[in-house]
């Protein structure tokens, strides 16, 4: 028999309006007993059955849910359902080559994910009441993708990532199954890159800015390109694929430099495309001292806020990255950059960019604004979006001068 936790009056607010978290603060009484991990009843404060979750009271999200309806049993078929769902999914939406199959919360499996590069899968699980579940969940994906021809040659877990601690987990990294060659290449919009699953950050690539990479490349044919935080060059490879006439991308990574440099090579694009390694911040205005311009300018750093309380801090750095790039951009020339913090909203994205233009003294016209790829899906509820699974913020602005 579960244990049934009751909510306090008056909380439960995300959990209501769509969301797959409940709180340590939200939750009134805890009846019967349980080990961290395991699934427990929610109840509402007047006994309204609210679903299932699994609990960790080493978490401050304290039970993430599984399913609304507390009659559903989590077992080899609940789990068989959302794996099918979350692969049917891809098929209709992305190309699946290389994509993200799992994406924690927004597929109802809070706390993992599944990325597919090729015929290798890697696996990130980051909570406590996953962990049961995990390995279950890795070979039904594997029948569901046979079903489609698919033979999966081998499967690595990238559970190393500090959120682990808060669960009460050890970092882990290891093959689940035999050993393989963890070096992948994979193809992306025309682009080769060698992926290395083992050492490359998160599960190895960023998926997620695919769409935005191929976005850019109709802009920067015949361009000269900065490509800043490039990590494995996938921004200035999608330019110099696309035609770009000089591409320069910037890391303070030496290992993520010689990816970069590599997969130019595995290009043929090691005349255009060139990485070198510099701290961007203080690249920047070494560029703009020396008197380089360029026609477009791509920033896409790593999360300058991962808390609420950092974000005050996050947006002085999304503001001064923003009008040290601006600066370097030729009038008519144009900006990419981004946010992949999900406490970095749209909106307030767009309000630094928009006083980092004024600092620039640039003037900015929006060509678009996009997110992440549909494989890593935005998950709705009452008329908002559930701020787990919505995270990355692109914008392409042009740079304008009036005449």
């Amino acid at each position: 028999m579960s244990a049934v936790v009751t909510l306090k009056k008056g909380e439960g607010r995300t959990i209501k309006a769509g969301g797959a978290w409940i709180f340590d603060n939200e939750i009134d009484t805890v009846m019967g007993s349980f080990e961290n991990g395991e699934i427990v009843v929610v109840h509402d404060f007047d006994g309204y059955p609210m679903g299932k979750g699994f609990i960790n009271t080493n978490s401050k999200i304290r039970i993430r849910m599984l399913t609304r309806h507390v009659d559903q049993e989590i077992d080899r078929t609940f789990l068989q359902m959302r794996v099918k769902n979350a692969w049917e999914y891809r098929k209709t939406t992305v190309d699946t080559s290389s994509c993200r199959v799992i994406f924690g919360e927004a597929d109802f499996l809070p706390g993992l994910v599944v990325d597919k590069y090729e015929d290798v899968l890697v696996v990130e699980c980051l909570a406590l009441g996953m962990e049961q579940f995990k390995e279950t969940i890795v070979s039904l994906l594997k029948e569901e993708l046979a079903k489609d021809g698919i033979k999966v040659r081998g499967v690595y877990e990238r559970s190393d990532a500090n959120e682990r601690t808060k669960e009460g987990l050890p970092k882990v990294k290891g093959f689940i199954g035999e050993e393989f060659d963890t070096n992948v290449e994979i193809k992306e919009n025309g682009v080769r890159y060698l992926v290395d699953v083992v050492n490359g950050q998160k599960t190895g690539f960023f998926l997620d800015q695919k769409y935005n990479r191929l976005a850019m490349q109709r802009i920067c044919k015949g361009k000269k390109v900065l490509d800043c935080f490039t990590h494995m060059g996938t921004f200035a490879l999608n330019a110099g694929i696309a035609g770009a006439a000089d591409v320069t991308g910037l890391d303070i990574s030496e290992y993520a430099v010689q990816q970069a440099n590599e997969n130019a090579r595995r290009n043929g694009l090691e005349d255009t495309v060139h990485f070198r390694c510099a701290n961007v911040l203080d690249e920047l205005p070494k560029l703009a001292q020396s008197g380089e311009q360029y026609d477009v300018v791509i920033l896409d750093p790593p999360a300058f806020t991962k808390s609420r309380q950092a974000t005050k801090n996050a947006i002085k750095g999304y503001r001064e990255i923003n009008m040290k790039g601006l600066k370097l951009v030729k009038d008519g020339g144009y900006l990419a950059t981004c946010s992949c913090s999900h406490f970095m909203t749209q909106e307030l994205l767009a309000k630094t960019v928009k006083e980092a233009a004024k600092a620039a003294h640039k003037r900015l016209r929006q060509v678009e604004f996009r997110t992440q790829a549909p494989d890593h899906p935005i998950l709705w509820a009452n008329s908002a979006n559930v701020p787990e699974s919505y995270y990355l913020k692109f914008y392409i602005f042009q740079v304008v001068e009036e005449r």
